[in-house]
């Protein structure tokens, strides 16, 4: 079979011709790969082939490149690398005489391959001149579809290569695709593709963006595609548009004033919903970034600092003319309309709430109006716009504009829950939702309270839709009524509150919706997360209706494990495990919260436990709740747990060893934490087998390095749990944690910078559990060896430029905890070294706690070297 037939039988209707197929080429690639390339490479670029096959071969090609996972990424490119040089330039040829295609679509394949090679070789230093190449292509007037393709290659380039790769190409680039992008390009197709193009490049012309001629250039060109007769441009320009204000919004005044404000209110009204939703992107995108700023601002205040970046107050000069726009949008609301399907009523509603935070009190009498108007009309596309005007402003605005609108509303909104319209109920409860999360204060018990609950409750049996918002909204009164009306220094669980009456019948109508078999719009789910909260914030008066739902959820679950061997079907097992995901969170909650008095049903939940994990298989998610379960258990019970060691540790180990599940395996560790802790010192006789295995989890070249950071830190619970028990781990776990803070961050490299930030707290934390650990007994002199390390670590953390709040306030303790423990002198002098004192007096930002404790150790210090 030749290589076209191949192909094409891999798009064969028939399965088993297609799996065949597949599976040959897989074996082909395995086997001979240069020859699979160079064979991908000659169908794609033979003009004869038919154009089904031509595509097939560059998807192979590309799919042969470029993979999603890191580590098949690294397979691949060293693959492609290691590739001789006449193989390679054959396959690079073929490509590049495909983007001039007479069928575009094979040159639309050809510009990802292209991509997908450059992806792998720009960034060793190789295909050098693929850029000129490409350039010398878009400037080609006689072959419109090598246009075409070359411009969706540079797209397809910028978007997979690094900006900085490409920085020194930028010049090059840009001016290739405003060249594409401008109003005297006669083909639509390459001006779509050219502002394509442009949208993946912007982040990497920045320095074109500094210079005023060139800025003034790119806006006028994308401001003219907006108005473009092709919509696919005119959307494309508008997408730019949303970029250009993400990234350059300090550049933007003067083109806000002279062209975009109107350019996207026209843009919002646009007949085609494709260009509208762009255009209201445009505005959400510049509230997203004004209430950034007021954060900063307000931070930098807070610190007596001037922000670094001000605002251009944009959304609050643009008001009186975007909200008309967004609230008619509101009123385009479909009958039919899908839920999942992004549309300009949902986006208006989106950009209202992000304009109400960007705004804050200046939303109220901007829609006021609206509200008042609209809200009883007889039309339900304007009654239901009212009300999520309504819902959409709560967040930004003080409270007390907004307490007098809400008491008036409040009483008007629970009768609305009786709305004949669907989608009408379905905002109210939203809306209510958001009251009980945003402004709990207007609902007022004796009041507002009987009816507010009985509309919810009956909106329970209504539609699934319905019935999550209100689940969502009993939720929301659960969290804040109870934070609202107890003081912050009652600790204690108050005896009776506002909801106590209500308990009773909102768990037991709750419970009732979780009985359903179905779970459309995961009401089901939202029922569980009700309930947790409900029991979370129970009163002493409620604690009988705590102690009877964990009963009624663990027979749940006790009947579920019981027939778990008649469940076949996937649907079925996917059904089964989200039941037991949602039984864990609410024994969870249960055990958070009797705390100790859970004890009388600890077997039973242990016994329930040890099954489902058991039974759970591979299912990891549902292990996962099962070992919280465990660990919330252990928590509470503290020494109380040590009868159910014996029977856990054989269903812990396995979980400890899935390096190829970083969530599952961190899950695990923390469970070693929580046992340690809760035990203490008698945990001693397990740290052996807990050392070990978090020692090989270390070495292992598989495990995610995310989860090493969590087994450091679990070094420090193991050590602080059983003191000086720690001693024959000591020397090895104090290695690792040098070697481990030796690692430096490429200030390149942000996602290092990130990982090295989380990699320091976990090594601090560890530090700072062997030394409390070790403080007050006979062997703390056995850390005097390992301080300087610990000290040099400390002052690199305090040093850097990226150090992060809470690095600075782990620093600190464990600065303060270090001279506590050594205070006889046997560290005076390294204590002495001139950046103890000076990191000591420091004057950089700092929240007030990190303050408090740099304070502790300044003193912890000034003890230790009197």
């Amino acid at each position: 079979m030749n290589a076209t037939e191949l192909l094409a039988n891999t798009l064969s209707p028939d399965g088993n011709t297609r799996q065949l197929a597949t599976e040959k080429l897989e074996n082909a690639a395995r086997e001979n790969y240069p020859e699979y390339m160079l064979m991908l490479s000659s169908v794609l670029v033979d003009e004869s082939s038919p154009l089904h096959v031509r595509n097939a071969a560059g998807l192979a090609l590309k799919n042969a490149l470029s993979a999603r996972e890191a580590a098949r990424q690294l397979d691949y490119s060293n693959r492609w690398l290691n590739l001789n040089a006449d193989a390679k330039n054959k396959i690079k040829q073929d490509t590049l005489v495909t983007l001039g295609s007479a069928q575009q679509k094979a040159g639309t394949f050809a510009s990802q391959v292209v991509a997908a090679i450059a992806a792998v070789e720009l960034p060793q230093g190789q295909w050098e001149n693929l850029i000129e190449i490409l350039l010398g292509f878009v400037n080609n007037q006689e072959n419109t579809n090598l246009k075409i393709s070359t411009l969706q290659t540079i797209g397809f380039i910028c978007e997979s290569i690094k900006p900085e790769i490409l920085s020194l190409r930028s010049n090059e680039i840009l001016t290739a695709v405003i060249h594409g992008a401008r109003k005297e390009e006669t083909s639509s197709e390459v001006q779509l593709a050219a502002i394509h193009a442009l949208y993946n490049s912007l982040e990497f012309v920045r320095d074109n963006f500094d210079r005023e001629g060139e800025r003034n250039f790119i806006m006028q060109v994308v401001c003219e595609a907006t108005q473009n007769s092709a919509v696919n441009v005119q959307v494309g320009a508008f997408e730019c548009l949303v970029r250009i204000m993400d990234l350059y919004y300090d550049k933007m005044a003067l083109y806000m004033e002279q062209a975009l404000f109107g350019l996207t209110v026209v843009g919002m009204k646009h007949p085609d919903e494709r260009v509208a939703l762009q255009a209201v992107e445009f505005w959400s995108t510049v509230c997203e970034e004004e209430t950034e700023l007021a954060i900063e601002a307000q931070e930098a205040q807070d610190y007596g600092e001037m922000p670094e970046r001000e605002s251009r107050y944009f959304a609050k000069i643009a008001l009186p003319e975007i909200v008309p726009v967004l609230l008619l949008l509101l009123t385009k609301q479909e009958e039919d309309a899908d839920e999942d399907e992004w549309n300009v009523a949902m986006a208006a509603a989106t950009c209202l709430g992000l304009l109400s935070s960007a705004v804050v009190d200046a939303i109220v009498p901007a829609v006021i109006p609206f509200i008042e108007a609209h809200i009883k009309s007889e039309d339900w596309h304007y009654r239901e716009a009212a009300v999520m005007t309504f819902g959409s402003i709560l967040e930004g605005p003080d409270p007390s504009m907004l307490t007098p609108l809400a008491e008036q509303a409040l009483p008007l909104l629970i009768n609305m829950m009786a709305d004949s319209n669907l989608h009408v109920k379905d905002t109210t409860a939203w809306t209510l939702g958001r009251i009980c999360d945003l402004v709990i204060a207007v609902i007022k018990p004796d009041v507002h309270l009987h009816p507010l609950i009985s509309a919810l409750v009956n909106g329970l049996s209504d539609n699934p839709r319905i019935v999550v918002n209100c689940c969502w909204a009993l939720m929301n009164l659960a969290d804040q009524y109870t934070l609202f009306y107890r003081s912050d220094d009652d600790l204690e669980t108050p005896q009776s509150g506002p909801l106590s009456p209500y308990y009773d019948g909102v768990v037991a109508a709750l419970l009732r919706v979780t009985e359903s078999s179905g779970n459309e719009a995961n009401y089901r789910t939202a029922a569980y997360e009700a309930i947790t909260s409900w029991l979370t914030h129970a009163t002493a008066d409620a604690i009988g209706v705590v102690q009877n739902t964990v009963v009624t959820i663990l027979q749940r679950m006790e009947h579920l494990l019981s027939i778990q061997n008649q469940i076949v079907g996937v649907d079925d097992r996917n059904n089964w495990n989200e039941l037991q995901s949602n039984f864990c969170s609410v024994v969870i909650c249960v055990v958070r919260k009797l705390g100790s008095g859970i004890q009388p049903l600890a077997d039973r939940i242990m016994t329930a436990i040890l099954q489902l994990i058991q039974v759970a298989g591979k299912t990891a998610t549902v292990q996962e709740d099962a070992f919280l379960v465990v660990g919330a258990l252990a928590s509470v019970l503290e020494s109380d747990f040590s009868p159910y060691i014996s029977a856990f540790l054989p269903l812990l180990y396995p979980a400890l060893k899935t390096h190829d599940d970083a969530q599952l395996c961190t899950v695990a560790i923390g469970i070693i934490g929580d046992i340690s802790r809760a035990l203490g010192e008698q945990s001693a006789q397990y740290a052996s087998s807990f050392m070990q295995v978090l020692f090989e989890n270390l070495q292992s070249d598989v495990l995610n390095r995310n989860v090493k950071i969590v087994i450091l830190s679990c070094f420090g619970d193991i050590a602080l749990a059983i003191g000086t028990n720690f001693e024959p781990y000591l020397e090895t776990t104090m290695n690792v944690l040098k070697q481990a803070g030796a690692v430096e961050p490429n200030p390149l490299d942000y996602d290092l910078v990130d990982y090295v930030s989380q990699l320091r707290e976990g090594i601090l934390e560890a530090y700072t559990g062997i030394i409390t650990g070790f403080k007050n007994t006979d062997k703390v002199n056995l850390l005097v060896p390992y301080t300087p390390n610990v000290l040099d670590l400390i002052q690199r953390c305090l040093v850097d430029d990226e150090r992060t709040d809470s690095l600075m306030k782990l620093c600190y303790g464990l600065l303060g905890d270090l001279a506590d423990a050594l205070k006889d002198g046997q560290i005076k002098q390294l204590l002495l070294q001139p950046w103890v004192a000076t990191e000591l007096k420091a004057r950089q930002r700092m929240s007030p706690d990190t303050k408090k404790t740099m304070r502790w150790a300044r003193e912890m210090v000034k003890g230790a070297t009197a």
